[in-house]
């Protein structure tokens, strides 16, 4: 939970009784600012825009006034079995599996059925669920779409909408699959919607006054943009000394649990590549890992059996992992929004942490961008010899072949397949 609580409880608000179980058990008592500034106006039944940032319980605010919604309006609740009688939207499957888990916690005492639906996995398992008939439908556009095609459900009773962090639905490019699933939901007078981001920028806003019905905003200004309990400095590195710079600051901080953040795939297996072969028991985590292996992944890094989580920035929003001691920037993000999300994996929950930059050759010129949209200077380190470890080669990353088309009529058009063979799997 985010640690600057207001004096608002939870059960002082009007809400039903197996609720407030459900809160009190798992640990809701006080309010954060947005769940305090929210909830008593989704629970008046007016529709909400929230801006608050990643971290401050957004999933709560939005839960118990959907859940009380479909609690207390009896008149929702005959159903058929294919009619979700509430959609949320999440942009990615971390956010929605996080999402249900904190759902699952807060509506134990409810008797409402929840289903999941996120793309890369378990496609006949979610289909299963839906086909038995769900209260609230929890995933990310596609594959909700996909299902819906199928008229496994229809969207006619959905009494509740729900959109998180819509800003980064817009940076995924998702904002026509929302259009689409909004459509076909009932008319926005006749359903509750919820919309939370962490800017309300002029094409959210624009978004929301189209499919909501009049909605009040709730603006919650980040005390710091960053936690204030991270420590933050940058060192300037020439590129072919970001490695060895990385090993040493890692053999002199000695982090408990650390994550290093990479721009691309490509950059990030080879980090993770030198990071195995100098001795790391290092976890990579990008777009194209399949979600099995992701989620298990993930469980490995929370239980300690990986140190070090090699991500790039599909890995840096909704991941709830405790005692991350340190974020290493090895790329610059392009950012300042994605610069507050990398490095608040660190400090959660009122505990301190460290986030050390690399501004390198080719993304320091994002620094002043960066540093504009925190408001403060980050202190500068010098690159010092003593820092630079001279590294182990890396380990040799196993590569699937890619299927070589055979290039008909030219000379030697079948190398390509004694490569194939060559290659070790």
């Amino acid at each position: 939970m985010n640690h600057h609580l207001t004096q608002t409880r939870f059960k002082d608000f009007d809400i039903d009784p197996r609720l407030i179980k459900g809160l009190d058990e798992a640990g809701y008592e006080f309010c954060t600012p947005i769940q305090a500034q929210s909830i008593p106006i989704s629970l008046g039944g007016k529709d909400v825009i929230g801006e608050a940032q990643t971290g401050t319980g957004k999933t709560a605010a939005f839960m118990v006034a959907c859940m009380n919604h479909l609690l207390t309006n009896p008149e929702h609740e005959k159903h058929q079995k294919n009619q979700p009688r509430t959609l949320i939207l999440a942009p990615t499957r971390e956010l929605a599996i996080q999402i249900h888990k904190d759902a699952v916690a807060i509506g134990k005492y409810t008797g409402l059925v929840l289903g999941l639906a996120y793309g890369g996995t378990d496609y006949d398992k979610q289909r299963r669920a839906l086909e038995q008939g769900v209260d609230i439908l929890i995933g990310t556009p596609g594959r909700i779409i996909d299902f819906f095609k199928q008229k496994i459900f229809n969207l006619k009773a959905c009494h509740v909408l729900v959109l998180d962090e819509a800003d980064r639905m817009f940076d995924l490019g998702f904002i026509d699959d929302i259009r689409y699933l909004i459509k076909r939901c009932p008319e926005p007078d006749k359903r509750l919607s919820m919309l939370f981001s962490a800017t309300l920028s002029h094409r959210i806003t624009e978004l929301a006054y189209v499919y909501m019905n009049e909605p009040a905003e709730v603006r919650i200004e980040a005390e710091y943009r960053t936690a204030d309990k991270i420590e933050q400095s940058i060192y300037y590195p020439a590129n072919e000394e970001k490695i060895p710079l990385l090993l040493g600051l890692m053999k002199k901080l000695k982090p408990t649990r650390s994550i290093v953040f990479i721009n691309t795939k490509r950059v990030a297996e080879k980090v993770y590549a030198w990071l195995e072969g100098n001795g790391y028991k290092t976890a990579l985590l990008s777009g194209d890992v399949p979600q099995r292996k992701r989620q298990s992944l993930l469980k490995k890094f929370k239980d300690g059996e990986y140190s070090t989580l090699v991500a790039t920035d599909v890995a840096a929003r909704g991941l709830h992992i405790p005692e991350v001691s340190h974020v290493f920037n090895f790329d610059l993000p392009q950012s300042g929004e994605d610069y507050v999300h990398r490095i608040g994996r660190t400090a959660r929950a009122g505990a301190s942490g460290f986030a050390i930059s690399f501004a390198c050759e080719d993304f320091a010129h994002y620094i002043m961008d960066i540093e504009e949209y925190i408001d403060q200077k980050i202190g500068r380190q010098p690159v010092t010899s003593d820092l630079l470890i001279k590294p182990e080669p890396p380990i040799k990353l196993e590569r699937k072949p890619k299927p070589k088309r055979p290039r008909s009529g030219k000379p030697g058009g079948n190398r390509s397949q004694n490569r194939n063979t060559n290659h070790r799997r």
